[in-house]
């Protein structure tokens, strides 16, 4: 996989949105949340469509919203290649949690302990389904 995040690997459609924040699972590391779900993807070369949010109740400014998106895009562009997908096909929302304006050095923390988290909780559920 390599470091980009072209079109087809962002989560846009809203029967998916639904199921993931319906029926998904949710891992936090501060100031992250991420919410995932085991989905069939309507882009069968891409085992991962990500998305991000700010919470506009934590910040009002468009400009402060804005661009913590854009540093959470580029962790998760600069790291997603660590998450351990086993040949399985997910839908990810990672939700910006915090009330002040990270960095990106605490952002790309927080998004490694994600990582290491949302890793262990999937292999434990394989290894419970027998795979």
């Amino acid at each position: 996989m390599d470091q980009t995040f072209p079109k087809k690997e962002h989560l846009k459609r809203k029967k998916l949105l639904d199921k993931l924040f319906t029926e998904g699972q949710k891992v936090n590391s501060y100031p992250l949340l991420l919410f995932y779900v085991p989905t069939a993807l309507p882009e069968e070369q891409v085992p991962i469509q990500a998305g991000v949010s700010v919470a506009k109740r934590n910040h009002k400014k468009a400009v402060t919203r804005n661009r913590l998106k854009r540093l959470m895009r580029e962790v998760y562009r600069k790291n997603k290649t660590q998450f351990q997908t086993n040949d399985k096909t997910f839908a990810f929302m990672f939700i910006y949690t915090g009330k002040e304006i990270a960095s990106y050095t605490d952002l790309e923390k927080a998004m490694l302990k994600l990582i290491a988290k949302f890793n262990a909780k999937t292999a434990t559920t394989d290894q419970e389904a027998g795979f």
